[in-house]
């Protein structure tokens, strides 16, 4: 698999570190409930089709990224510095 880092081109996979669903860029506001803390932290879907991942390029550039991918493909639809994803929402 070949992932487009924005500041490299595409590159191995190899290259990056996968860290899970970037539903982590959707934390909770400190104000939050207890109950919404517990599903950020213990609960995740596990979605066949279209998701959206945090990976770190770690013999790159050192850039986190989202990548939108289809689980059931293997397509990568595309990806975008973590940093723009978080501006603009948590949304690709």
């Amino acid at each position: 698999m070949r992932l487009p880092c924005p500041i490299c081109g595409e590159r191995d996979r190899r290259e990056f570190t996968y860290s899970g669903s970037a539903v982590a860029l959707e934390r909770p506001g400190t104000e939050a409930a207890p109950e919404a803390w517990d599903d950020y932290l213990h609960n995740r879907d596990n979605p066949a089709g279209v998701t959206r991942d945090l990976w770190f390029h770690e013999l790159g550039c050192a850039a986190w990224l989202v990548v939108t991918r289809n689980t059931l493909t293997h397509e990568v639809l595309g990806a975008k510095l973590a940093s723009e994803a978080v501006r603009a929402g948590g949304r690709s």
